[in-house]
């Protein structure tokens, strides 16, 4: 039963879109870290061990600038981090219904740069407010609220009028979703419950607003987050490979016939002649219609697409 459990996750890792992958990882790390208490807790005899509360703040993000200093990893751990169940459900969820919304509107390759910048502008309004405000001394914060709130403010300004279907309430349009957990939010900086997490969630919110608003104008600020997550692929995929001067040379499995002159016609080949369908021309008018799309849902919103253009825009967030 296990084994079948494990390949479902891995078939869902491995196909899966960003939304999924991200629902796993906090998920895993969930599990991970509660197994790790259960451990601790019964080794110490069912109390608080004090094993435990440093492997938590290893990864959490303190208010105290040393740690910061010690464990600059937190700002980016601290968000795939939670202990309560009913924290990581609601986050887990709101993460699944805004990020499916906003992965088919913008493409999915925008929506871990999307999550990681939330989450982090969440973390430094925590750790900043936390110093200048002093509302509490030597806390710790974790958990995805920031990177989630994040992506579901970015999904309420690209589509205000698109409508979710909520338990007891029906058809409601983002926009008034988004504003009750704005208010929420602000209400809860006036307490003590939770003071530093309202702080973060706002943090995000406000990142989530700037990045539409950067996109609109045409600055894509996922395009530096992909590049830098690309190069970090490249480096542990290259640590694998051999050296090219440590590379056995031996038979080459090749054959090339010589009466045909494939190759020299594909050297000689100019490079502005004919090109196949499908090439360079259709992709530029591809991505020129989705242009257009987006600027007709940044000038009318998402309700007032076709039927056409939601399937063709949505078709294209899956390339």
């Amino acid at each position: 039963m296990f084994r079948s459990i494990w390949e479902d996750i891995k078939r869902e890792f491995s196909y899966g879109n960003m939304v999924t992958r991200l629902v796993i990882i906090n998920v895993m790390v969930f599990i991970a870290i509660n197994l790790t208490w259960v451990v601790f807790q019964i080794a110490n005899g069912y109390a608080s061990s004090p094993i435990y509360s440093e492997i938590l703040s290893f990864f959490a993000l303190s208010s105290y600038w040393l740690d910061l200093l010690l464990h600059p990893w937190s700002l980016i751990t601290s968000m795939f981090l939670h202990e309560g169940f009913f924290h990581i459900l609601f986050n887990m969820l709101l993460l699944y219904w805004f990020g499916r919304i906003i992965g088919d509107l913008l493409g999915d390759h925008r929506i871990l740069p999307l999550y990681l910048l939330s989450g982090l502008a969440g973390n430094v309004v925590y750790f900043i407010t936390a110093n200048v405000l002093n509302y509490t001394a030597g806390s710790i914060a974790y958990g995805a609220s920031g990177a989630v709130m994040g992506i579901v403010i970015a999904t309420a300004v690209l589509a205000p009028d698109m409508e979710m279907r909520l338990l007891l309430f029906g058809n409601v349009k983002l926009k008034y979703i988004a504003a009750a957990f704005l208010l929420i939010d602000i209400i809860g900086i006036g307490g003590m419950n939770n003071t530093g997490g309202h702080y973060a969630h706002l943090g995000g919110a406000a990142f989530g607003w700037f990045f539409i608003r950067r996109l609109q104008q045409g600055d894509d600020l996922s395009a530096p987050v992909n590049k830098f997550i690309a190069r970090i692929q490249n480096f542990f995929r290259g640590l694998g490979e051999p050296r090219s001067g440590d590379k056995k040379r031996g038979p080459r499995m090749a054959y090339r016939n010589p009466n045909s002159d494939t190759a020299t016609s594909r050297k000689k080949a100019p490079r502005g002649s004919a090109k196949p369908a499908g090439g360079d021309s259709a992709t530029v008018s591809h991505e020129e219609k989705v242009d257009a799309i987006l600027e007709k849902i940044k000038e009318s919103g998402y309700e007032n697409l076709t039927e056409e253009e939601k399937k063709f825009l949505f078709n294209a967030s899956k390339k």
